[in-house]
């Protein structure tokens, strides 16, 4: 089977494999994992942030940055389409006391957001941040251009409201715009950055941001149940990917708009390692594909996502335009 469903589904390689085995560790609870400590010294500095804190998921790392610029029974705003209100079971309401209320996504429209930030005084619950996503899922992997993320960072200053970066395929998106990491981490308040998509490490995310602010995430970490030990093992993954996976995702990019040209979707539309793909019926393409020894996700009632990544090679992708060109009759023009 050829597996399309994710970036999440890569196994480290022999060489991070090794890593890991070779990791000097310690009680990173007590803050003496020495391999955890160099891989979140390393993270903040790649964003120009003061620090970073090691969480074991992408959803714990956007929930505890949620809960460090929201107060309980503050409001967030995000797109409809956003990660933190369609994946992430309801957590800033559960957790934080969070209200969330959205504009039309998964772009970013500056007016909207514009005329949706509610200041305090009003009768209503002023908003404390605002959330994007870079590079968006349910977007097709969509990159944020610079210029409206700028203006949304000027927007929020503006207005006394914090902005958060659900940044679990930033490193995507800074191989596709070719933005320097630090220039997407110098607008955003906090960050959540993933280890375990694109950049194929088993497990974890970083919260990236100010000193001060990281000291309150390793509380909220804790009462999350987040504490790790020994975690240097998986750090070590983290560090090895920095060092060895992140040039590659221009590959992963290359593969997604063959994907999409086998499937008779624009190429020019896809932005970094993801295909959105609008069928006839989305259950029956699965299936179709499955037996042409093709996996892919359902993301709605006529829509497909297909992801390249790590795990998927060219040869992969080769035998997957071939599968989808036999499914071509399946898809539907947008």
């Amino acid at each position: 089977m050829i597996d399309l469903r994710s970036d999440t589904i890569t196994a480290p390689t022999a060489g991070m494999r090794q890593a890991m085995a070779q990791a000097v560790v310690g009680d990173d609870v007590y803050g003496e994992d020495p391999t955890v400590n160099a891989l979140e010294q390393r993270v903040a500095q790649l964003f120009g942030h003061e620090a970073a804190v090691f969480v074991p998921s992408g959803t714990m790392g956007n929930q505890i940055c949620l809960r460090l610029l929201v107060p309980p029974a503050g409001e967030l705003l995000c797109d409809s389409d956003a990660h933190i209100v369609t994946y992430e079971g309801g957590g800033a309401a559960q957790h934080g006391g969070i209200q969330t209320r959205t504009v039309a996504g998964p772009g970013l429209d500056l007016d909207a957001y514009a005329g949706a930030i509610r200041p305090a005084g009003w009768g209503t619950i002023a908003t404390s941040a605002v959330a994007v996503e870079q590079t968006h899922n349910r977007g097709g992997g969509a990159v944020h251009p610079l210029h409206q993320l700028v203006a949304l960072r000027a927007l929020t200053h503006e207005r006394g409201v914090a902005l958060h970066c659900d940044g679990a395929r930033i490193w995507n998106a800074a191989v596709a715009s070719e933005v320097a990491l630090v220039t997407y981490g110098a607008l955003f308040d906090t960050l959540s950055v993933c280890l375990s998509k694109g950049l194929g490490a088993p497990v974890g995310s970083l919260v990236v941001t100010s000193a001060d602010r990281a000291q309150q995430a390793r509380v909220l970490r804790r009462r999350l149940g987040g504490g790790m030990r020994q975690a240097g093992v998986l750090a070590a993954a983290g560090l090895y990917a920095l060092d060895h996976h992140r040039e590659r995702l221009a590959d992963d990019h290359s593969h997604a708009k063959q994907l999409a040209a086998a499937a008779g979707v624009d190429p020019a539309g896809v932005g970094s390692n993801i295909v959105a793909l609008p069928v006839g019926d989305a259950l029956s393409f699965a299936e179709e594909a499955r037996q042409l020894g093709l996996l892919v996700s359902v993301v709605g009632a006529r829509r497909i996502r297909l992801v390249t990544s790590l795990a998927v090679n060219s040869d992969d992708v080769r035998r997957a335009c071939g599968a989808l060109r036999q499914l071509s009759r399946s898809i539907q023009p947008v």
